[in-house]
């Protein structure tokens, strides 16, 4: 690449970026900023860091032809699971999850850049197979290499970010043209292994009705049962499958695989989920259950951006953060400092700065000269979608909290570089958008 060919990156990309970066290191300051006006972390001199770094991985990744990464990413991935192994055995613990390795004053967080290497041999498998676009074989090993990193930050244990591997894995297969049928069966199986988790919850925990017969669904005897008599159901209908060539034997069996799975995700998930992220997801459902513990996160976010009105109470003047009200403000929680300094008016201004940039995302996602780049950027717009729909509907209490950060606002550098450079090699695919060669 040639130094003039800088001159077609995708500068207003970089502009809402940056914009956004700056954005956040403003508010990582004031969230530092105590009630008597004194800072009381560096955190935001640590983001600029970070920040700076990312900035130059921005500049510099044009000048790398990202199709070299091709070669090179099942190195990357395998490099990414044993730092992952490694994080799980000697990684340093905070807040209940083994997910960082600590280097000096610095701590790096291995799973942030499990994602851009799992998106990347994600794309080049995708590209590989693409002759065999509906083939279910595509689909189960796209699955084996989403869901083997996700495992391995699963058990960190870290389920925020865990979360984000799954409309990684639905958006690049729904991209790369798989049967259609796959991507709805493995996203109903997660959403009904979902509500089957929380509906004991529910019953439990809001309607005080512990003998309701959904608590059944926490007693293994009779998951095991059910799932015994579904799978005979669901043999007699392959066998009619296979001798009448049906299509409905054929949803009976889809359906059935469908409950059977999500009948065994829900009753593990009550078994190796932690006691305060069943807590998170308690308190999603009613704040007020446990409005001292749990549910004062939720109750203080929803407190800080209602009390912003429409044009905020102004910089630095917020309470809930500078009185310490609201906790994780630096991170999990930045939109809600942001909301209450800046009011309505400025929600819908950082909304407008991400809108743009997942419509750049997807606009080079068009552009691009060969499918393993329209593979990664799809990949890569739907971390950046997740992470702001989770994060900001988490601090405004419609979401559950899962500790997603806001890329690009809250703090923590290898979130910020991992999404930086994510965006660089999307420059570098916008500026070969013309270029076919190998």
């Amino acid at each position: 690449m040639r130094i003039r060919d800088i001159l077609s990156m995708d500068f207003l990309l970089l502009l809402m970026v940056v914009a956004l970066t700056v954005t956040g290191i403003f508010f990582i300051y004031s969230s530092g900023v105590s009630s008597t006006g004194v800072q009381t972390s560096d955190e935001y001199i640590k983001q600029i860091i970070w920040g700076s770094v990312g900035l130059a991985c921005i500049i510099m990744f044009p000048f790398i032809d990202y199709r070299k990464l091709y070669g090179v990413s099942l190195y990357f991935y395998a490099a990414a699971l044993l730092m992952l192994v490694y994080t799980f055995l000697f990684g340093k613990l905070v807040n209940g999850a083994r997910a960082w390795i600590g280097i000096g004053p610095f701590g790096i967080q291995p799973s942030e850049f499990t994602k851009i290497t799992t998106i990347i041999l994600l794309a080049r498998y995708l590209d590989a197979s693409k002759r065999k676009p509906t083939s279910f074989r595509r689909f189960f090993i796209a699955c084996i290499i989403v869901f083997v990193p996700m495992g391995l930050i699963l058990i960190q244990p870290d389920f925020g970010t865990s979360l984000v591997f799954i409309p990684i894995l639905l958006i690049m297969t729904f991209i790369a043209g798989v049967r259609i049928r796959y991507i709805i069966f493995l996203a109903v199986w997660i959403g009904l292994s979902g509500v089957l988790m929380v509906l004991p919850l529910w019953q439990t925990h809001i309607q005080n009705d512990s003998l309701s017969p959904v608590m059944f669904l926490l007693n293994i005897k009779f998951i095991a049962l059910v799932c015994a008599v579904l799978a005979v159901i669901g043999i007699a209908a392959f066998t009619g499958y296979l001798l009448y060539k049906k299509p409905y034997f054929f949803w009976i069996v889809y359906g059935i695989g469908v409950l059977i799975l999500s009948f065994g995700v829900s009753f593990a998930a009550h078994n190796v989920l932690k006691d305060y992220q069943i807590m998170r997801l308690i308190v999603f459902l009613n704040p007020q259950i446990d409005p001292q513990g749990a549910g004062w996160n939720i109750i203080q976010s929803m407190t800080a951006i209602g009390s912003g009105g429409v044009v905020g109470r102004g910089f630095l003047q917020g309470t809930q953060s500078h009185y310490r009200y609201l906790p994780q403000q630096s991170t999990d929680f930045i939109f809600s400092i942001f909301a209450e300094e800046f009011g309505f008016a400025g929600g819908i201004v950082l909304f407008v700065l991400f809108l743009v940039i997942s419509l750049r995302l997807i606009r080079i996602m068009r552009l691009s000269s060969d499918s393993f780049g329209i593979y990664i950027t799809a990949g890569l717009s739907s971390v950046f979608a997740f992470h702001f729909l989770i994060n900001v509907g988490m601090a405004m209490g419609i979401m559950p909290i899962t500790g997603i950060p806001l890329l690009f606002m809250s703090y923590g550098g290898s979130a910020l570089l991992s999404a930086m450079m994510g965006i660089g090699i999307v420059e570098s695919i916008y500026v070969r958008r013309l270029k076919f060669e190998y």
